[in-house]
């Protein structure tokens, strides 16, 4: 059969055009993008005996350099849940400190054990492990269904509300008809362009190399913030491995790859030169990701008929590699806010307000404090050639309790209610 146009198109929307529709199915919540926040709150909608239908482009989860960090406000999520000791099964690594070391001080800038949980550390395990640990629970729910390779490329609206979405793959077009679609699709989030959403900048652009190098026994443990003369390395324990983020000015990655991986290779070892032995794995720039970084959130995560969370409406900057545990706890809030209306059949803006209401501020302060770090630390030691001196109060424990606990729980943490 073939989908019909947009109706009452406004002079600012393009008609929607028509394609041969290979099947149209129907359900309470299409959730768009099987990251975190997706994958997480169907689940939680899932558990609930609500309809959901969870799309996700690519064939699998196995996609190399997304962020690996689970903080303690998700474990305690996953914990409400009954899944904590079961995910905690899967190899991960523990996490329980983040330093940071010039070549002339060293500074614990959080420490984990001081928080009053069952999980005082952050958890390193693979997003790919997570993500299909988190589906296969929500399989266990009739109710549920994940389609992989659905690559989500058009909104169905009809009289100014979405009503669901168009996807390719499978052997066509397929359509969703959905009382609510959240676009929980990520930093690239197709539905927030569709949808024409306005994004507010938060804090200077940067970029970032992201590769990895073995990690040996007698090595530290933890998380490692290595600061030279104009660069910055930081060290995510990884179990076996390192992963390591070489930050860089905004820009200056063509630069860096015309000198090529001999020097890049150097530079690494000029600021951490304990890696002297085993930069030499870097042999070819497919290893090595180049992130282009950014923070922005939206002035509305909502229209009639759609929600955006997670990435999809507040870019997050990889500061505290907080933005996995924002977007799980975005998904939280949005389940407990909107099953009540979903079994009902009715969502309306109120609703989805609520959601924006509850997650706006914790993501406001969380960014303002990424913005920070980025134009006192990273910037000054980016433009310049200069050792850093760290501030006085890194120094004073009671003025780093702020800063760890909004890493490891953000302003107030969500806690699941349905």
């Amino acid at each position: 059969m073939a989908s019909h146009l947009t109706s009452n198109p406004s002079p600012t929307e393009m008609p929607t055009p028509v394609h041969d529709i290979v099947d149209v199915q129907t359900t309470n919540c299409c959730i768009v993008g099987g990251g975190p926040a997706g994958a997480v709150l169907a689940l939680l909608l899932a558990r609930q005996g609500i309809p959901v239908m969870l799309l996700e482009a690519h064939k699998d989860f196995d996609r190399d350099f997304r962020g690996d960090t689970i903080h303690p406000s998700v474990m305690e999520i996953m914990e409400e849940l009954g899944l904590a000791d079961r995910l905690l099964q899967l190899p991960h690594a523990k996490m329980r400190q983040i330093s940071i070391k010039t070549p002339e001080a060293s500074v614990t800038l959080a420490d984990f054990s001081h928080l009053h949980t069952r999980f005082p550390y952050i958890t390193m395990l693979p997003q790919a492990r997570f993500l299909e640990f988190i589906t296969a629970e929500a399989q266990k729910y009739p109710n549920f269904q994940l389609i992989m390779g659905a690559n989500v490329q058009e909104l169905i609206e009809e009289d100014g509300v979405i009503r669901g979405v168009r996807y390719r793959g499978h052997g066509g077009w397929h359509e969703i008809r959905a009382i609510l679609t959240v676009g929980a699709d990520g930093r690239h989030s197709r539905l927030r362009q569709s949808a024409n959403f306005e994004s507010i900048q938060t804090s200077p652009p940067m970029d970032v190399l992201w590769f990895r190098l073995p990690k040996k026994p007698d090595d530290l443990e933890g998380g490692i913030g290595r600061i030279g003369r104009g660069h910055i390395v930081a060290m995510l324990d990884r179990g076996e491995q390192w992963q390591i983020a070489y930050v860089i000015s905004k820009g200056g990655y063509q630069e860096i790859r015309a000198a090529g991986l001999e020097a890049l290779r150097k530079s690494v070892v000029d600021v951490v030169p304990e890696l002297q032995d085993r930069v030499e794995y870097l042999q070819d720039w497919s290893q090595i990701a180049f992130l282009s970084v950014e923070s922005s959130r939206l002035k509305r995560w909502y229209r009639p008929g759609l929600l955006l969370i997670g990435d999809a409406a507040h870019i997050m900057s990889p500061v505290g590699g907080v933005g996995i545990n924002y977007a799980i706890q975005d998904a939280v809030v949005a389940a407990n806010v909107l099953s009540k209306p979903l079994k009902q059949g009715r969502v309306e803006l109120s609703h989805l307000a609520k959601v924006q209401r509850q997650r706006e501020l914790p993501t406001r302060v969380i960014q303002a404090f990424q913005s920070l770090v980025q134009q006192r630390i990273f910037a000054r030691v980016l433009n310049s050639n200069q050792l850093l001196q760290l501030p006085a109060w890194l120094r004073l424990p009671w003025l780093r309790d702020f800063p760890l606990r909004l890493v490891a729980y953000g302003l107030f943490p969500a806690h699941v209610k349905t």
